[in-house]
C-alpha cells in the first residue's frame, strides 16, 4: 500500500456509499464493492460477492452449518423451529472414517449433491473443512490429528516443496479440489471458509505466528486451488476465532490482496464490540460474517454491530446453545433475512 498521509488513508479505507433504499432511518451505508482477489473469478462468484457486498451493513443473511454426514438435517431442522429456511447453507469435507459418521470423508460425493440441491432452491453456500495434519492420511481422527499438532521442524517441511509432508499437503488438498471442480462445473459459487480459527491453538495450523507460519499456509493453499485447479469459483473467507480466549486477529492476517471476506467465530453469547469493529477496521472495507455461532445473538446486538453480513449457526446449536425460543425471536428480527425473504428481494 502507498504511503499516503494517516488522514488520508483512513478516509480512502472507509469511503462509503450510500444506500437510497435502506430499510430504516440512519441505516449504516453500504461498503463499496471490491473485486474478488481472483482475477478469473467467475461472473457467478462476482455476484455473490456482489450480494455480500450489498448486504452488509444492511442486512443479516441466516445461515446454518451441517455436518456432512447430516445433509441438510440441521437447516431443516432451524425451518421446522422457526418456519424459516436459512438463506447460507454450510457444510464441511470432514476428516474421518465411519466410525464418526457425521464427519465422515465417505460422504464427500454425497456432498456434492446436496449443495447442488440447496443451491437450486437459491441458498447461498459455505464450505469448509477441518483438515487433518499432513503427516496423516485421511480418514484420521479428531484428537489424534485434526487437534494435534505439528513440530517446528514438520511445519517447515510442510512449507517446503518437494519434502514428504508438503507431497502429501498437496494430495490432501488435490483431494478436496476435485470436489470443488464439480461444484465450478455446475456454475456454484462457493464460499470458502477453509483452515479457520487460526489465532487459538486448538487445531494444528494454529498459532502459527512466526515468519512463514499460517500465513505462507494460507497462500499456499490458495495457490494450489487458484492457479494449479484453475478454481474460479471460490470467494476466499479468512475466518478466526473471536479475539477472547485466542490471539488478536490482526497477527495472523495474510493481507486484503489474499482475503475476500473476514469473518470471525463467536461461541458463548460473546459479542462483545470490539470483535465486530477490529475486524472491519482490519478488513479495510471488505465485508465481515459472523463464519460460526453458537448462541446465537439478539436483534440488539446486530443492531450495535451492523456490518455482519451473515451468520451461520453451528449443527446442533439450535437446542443444544439456546434456548430455542431465542433462536425464533433471531429469525422475526427485521434485519434477518430468510431464504424466502432472500428470493424475493432478489426476483
Amino acid at each position: 500500500m502507498a504511503n499516503y498521509p494517516p488522514m488520508i488513508l483512513l478516509l480512502s479505507v472507509f469511503f462509503l456509499v450510500s444506500d437510497h433504499d435502506s430499510r430504516a432511518q440512519n441505516q449504516p451505508t453500504k461498503l463499496i464493492y471490491q473485486e474478488p482477489i481472483n482475477p478469473n473469478a467467475s461472473e457467478a462468484a462476482k455476484q455473490l460477492l456482489r450480494t455480500i457486498y450489498d448486504n452488509a451493513g444492511q442486512n443479516i443473511l441466516s445461515g446454518q452449518h451441517n455436518y456432512i454426514g447430516h445433509q441438510s438435517r440441521h437447516s431443516e431442522e432451524t425451518q421446522e423451529l422457526t418456519g424459516h429456511y436459512p438463506v447460507i447453507w454450510g457444510s464441511d469435507f470432514g476428516f474421518s472414517d465411519s466410525t464418526n459418521d457425521k464427519d465422515g470423508v465417505h460422504y464427500r460425493q454425497k456432498l456434492v449433491e446436496e449443495v447442488k440441491k440447496n443451491y437450486a432452491k437459491g441458498a447461498i453456500v459455505t464450505l469448509m473443512w477441518h483438515v487433518c495434519r499432513p503427516i496423516d492420511e485421511e480418514p484420521c481422527t479428531w484428537k489424534g490429528s485434526v487437534q494435534n499438532e505439528l513440530s517446528n521442524d514438520e511445519w517447515q517441511e510442510l512449507i517446503t516443496p518437494g519434502t514428504t509432508i508438503h507431497k502429501n499437503w498437496a494430495n490432501q488438498v488435490d483431494e478436496v479440489a476435485g470436489y470443488l471442480k464439480q461444484l465450478e462445473l455446475a456454475n456454484i459459487p462457493i464460499l470458502w471458509r477453509p483452515y479457520h480459527e487460526m489465532n487459538g491453538k486448538w487445531f494444528w495450523s494454529g498459532k502459527k505466528r512466526v515468519e512463514n507460519g499460517y500465513k505462507k499456509l494460507w497462500s499456499m493453499l490458495y495457490d494450489r486451488l487458484t492457479n494449479y485447479h484453475q478454481l474460479n469459483n471460490l470467494l476466499w473467507v479468512w475466518n478466526p476465532n473471536a479475539p477472547n480466549y485466542a490471539d488478536d486477529y490482526h497477527h495472523y492476517y495474510p493481507g486484503t490482496d489474499k482475503v475476500d471476506i473476514l469473518a470471525a467465530d463467536i461461541y458463548k453469547n460473546d459479542y462483545k464490540q470490539r470483535f465486530h469493529d477490529d475486524l472491519l477496521d482490519l478488513g479495510e472495507g471488505k465485508p465481515i460474517a459472523l463464519g460460526e455461532v453458537g448462541e446465537v445473538p439478539t436483534a440488539q446486538i446486530l443492531d450495535e454491530q451492523p456490518y455482519w453480513a451473515w451468520f451461520m449457526t453451528w449443527a446442533d446449536s439450535n437446542y443444544d446453545r439456546n434456548d430455542p425460543k431465542k433462536v425464533v425471536k433471531l429469525y422475526e428480527a427485521n434485519k434477518v433475512i430468510s431464504l424466502e425473504e432472500y428470493l424475493k428481494m432478489n426476483q
